[in-house]
């Protein structure tokens, strides 16, 4: 499967006629500017040659101008004149400069065949590549027009800048990158200038280099909708009311949102020597008869692709989305095993590892457990198992190291301290309950980790994943969830008679779990979303808030929580031999890895069962 997924890949990027015919006509262009460059640098060096030949042919050399005698007296006042003008003229230069930063297609380490993980976003961005490069087909023979904006879209660390790099390696054209927050400026209209000037310098690599890729990440700080008009006719100032003023304001971000918006649609604004023969051609129609006036010609098309990224599409105005800007949204979720499988090879052929995660099992395993990661934090976890090979004066990292890695990244550090008796048979209690809770009411569920190690702000935890990949959750599921999140508390009063404040962190996670059963998935009892409501007194995003503020929804959360609390209470009486085993393994090795509980409970269910 991956075999044939890996052909189907290099036959999209392999391109197709019109990739390749725009991959000539951009090298064409490339060599018409380097020969236009020869012949301006030849043409100012023999001007400025035969000037000095003929000087010396003459015998009237260039005698170069004296300075006046007494330099202590204008030397000082000349160079404070020159600091002054420095002083107000940088700044507003520099203020309504570009920010971008122009990354040449040779500085790029990867692209679109070195992007993993990403497959269907590479399919699409290798067709949009297409009409990019070969983008005079596009237009002269078929009639299109080419597409000018894609919006990449998606949660944080998903590969969107990486995917633009990756673009622009595989076009060989510039690639002007510029955060979003760049292009605001303390000056007054400077932020639109900024924009313009951004735009002024794709152009100008558009025509040196056949084509530019322009990415503006967290476009959301300067593309967020606007907000509505304010208006007002009240009088003020006017104790007889004779006259009456309107205004009309914007939000604070609409012009640059507005500057914006207009250089979407003017890619193909002619360079300024064009506009100046435009004007003398005119100035020359207007003594000209209609019949014979010069024609000026058309703009010159600039092959640009304009690529922006955000979190929050949702945010933008919609003006940026519509036909002709960013008409195209590309989403950016998190990889799949098979996506998290390819990153893990990919990387682990670039870094230092011992021959067992070479194991096509190992690595599956690997895939599986590394469900809700992203390229970077797949990346990352490796380069942190490298540090622990390390500190263990190692070159290479294994599988341990990776397991490590994890534990760490997700939960936190160890941290060293020392428990009272009392404490320690406490939080023992408290993970046992969770594990054995886990155990049997956990269908399809993995222990991987049970500790009673403090880490961060949990005195102990229990790590456990699902056993096969899941996207959907039953209302079983979800009951069993909750129970697992009680398990400490009700383990806690069955064997020590009372709970302590161990159990806050799970109360909150078992309320949540119950009111989105209730608010939003109709599990119980009720088919009103309370995620439909959009504006209110409660914050909109805040589920449990919507819920536990109306008396019936509370109501139901109790029973749910009430329900799974009865149930865990006699789960565990059930199994108090397990309990007390896991219990006592925790007080004596602290932390219980993979197969070591599942060890200890079937010894346990093994012993009450010869009893």
């Amino acid at each position: 499967m991956r075999h044939r997924s890996e052909s189907q890949s290099t036959v999209i990027l392999e391109g197709s006629y019109a990739l390749r015919a725009g991959q000539a006509d951009v090298a064409r262009i490339r060599a018409r500017t380097r020969r236009r460059r020869l012949i301006r640098f030849l043409v100012l060096f023999g001007a400025i040659d035969g000037f000095l030949w003929y000087r010396y042919a003459t015998h009237n050399p260039i005698n170069l101008p004296s300075l006046p005698p007494a330099p202590e007296l204008w030397l000082p006042q000349l160079l404070l004149v020159l600091l002054l003008g420095m002083v107000l003229l940088i700044p507003f230069m520099m203020s309504s400069r570009s920010p971008h930063v122009l990354i040449r297609p040779e500085h790029i380490e990867v692209g679109l065949a070195e992007v993993k993980g990403l497959d269907g976003q590479v399919e699409d961005v290798a067709h949009t590549l297409d009409v990019f490069m070969g983008y005079a087909t596009f237009r002269e023979q078929l009639g299109g027009n080419p597409r000018r904006g894609i919006l990449f879209e998606g949660p944080p660390r998903t590969g969107k800048t990486y995917m633009g790099k990756a673009l622009a390696k595989q076009a060989g054209v510039p690639f002007l990158f510029a955060a979003s927050p760049a292009f605001q400026s303390m000056w007054f209209g400077m932020s639109a200038a900024r924009v313009r000037s951004f735009f002024k310098a794709l152009r100008k690599a558009a025509r040196r280099e056949g084509g530019a890729i322009g990415f503006v990440d967290e476009i959301d700080a300067i593309g967020g909708a606007r907000g509505p008009v304010r208006s007002s006719s009240v009088a003020e100032g006017d104790p007889v009311g004779g006259r009456a003023r309107s205004f009309f304001m914007g939000s604070d971000n609409s012009g640059i949102l507005n500057e914006l918006l207009i250089q979407l649609q003017s890619f193909d604004q002619p360079p300024l020597r064009a506009r100046m023969w435009y004007r003398v051609i005119e100035w020359v129609n207007g003594y000209l008869p209609a019949g014979r006036r010069i024609q000026s010609g058309k703009p010159k098309y600039h092959n640009i692709l304009l690529i922006a990224a955000t979190n929050r599409a949702d945010d933008l105005d919609p003006a940026l989305l519509r036909p002709g800007r960013f008409d195209r949204r590309l989403y950016f979720d998190l990889p799949t095993k098979q996506g998290r499988r390819d990153l893990i090879d990919f990387f682990m052929s670039r870094k230092s590892h011992h021959p067992q995660l070479d194991e096509d099992a190992v690595r599956d395993h690997l895939a599986h457990d590394t469900l809700g990661y992203t390229p970077v934090m797949v990346e990352h976890l490796f380069d942190e198992s490298l540090l622990m090979a390390l500190r263990d004066g190692r070159s290479q990292m294994n599988v341990a190291d990776v397991y490590d890695a994890k534990l760490t990244e997700e939960v936190g550090l160890k941290q060293p301290v020392t428990y009272t008796e009392s404490e320690r048979r406490s939080v023992a209690t408290h993970e046992a309950g969770h594990a054995t809770v886990a155990y049997f009411l956990g269908a399809g569920r993995r222990l991987e980790v049970l500790s009673i190690i403090k880490r961060r702000q949990a005195l102990g935890l229990l790590a456990h994943g699902d056993i096969e990949e899941r996207f959907t959750r039953s209302r079983s599921e979800l009951e069993a969830a909750v129970a697992i999140a009680l398990g400490g508390l009700v383990s806690e009063e069955t064997f020590l008679g009372e709970s302590g404040t161990g159990p806050a962190a799970d109360l909150a996670s078992a309320t949540q779990l119950a009111a989105s059963m209730v608010g939003a998935l109709g599990m119980a009892g009720s088919l009103v979303s309370f995620e439909a409501m959009d504006s209110g007194p409660i914050t909109a995003s805040n589920l449990v808030a919507k819920v536990l503020s109306d008396s019936d929804g509370k109501r139901r959360v109790e029973e749910i929580l009430t329900a799974q609390k009865e149930r865990v209470g006699a789960l565990l009486e059930d199994n108090r031999h397990v309990v007390e085993a896991l219990r006592d393994a925790l007080i004596q090795r602290d932390e219980l890895v993979g197969g070591a509980i599942l060890e200890v409970i079937e010894q346990a269910v093994a012993a009450r069962r010869d009893a």
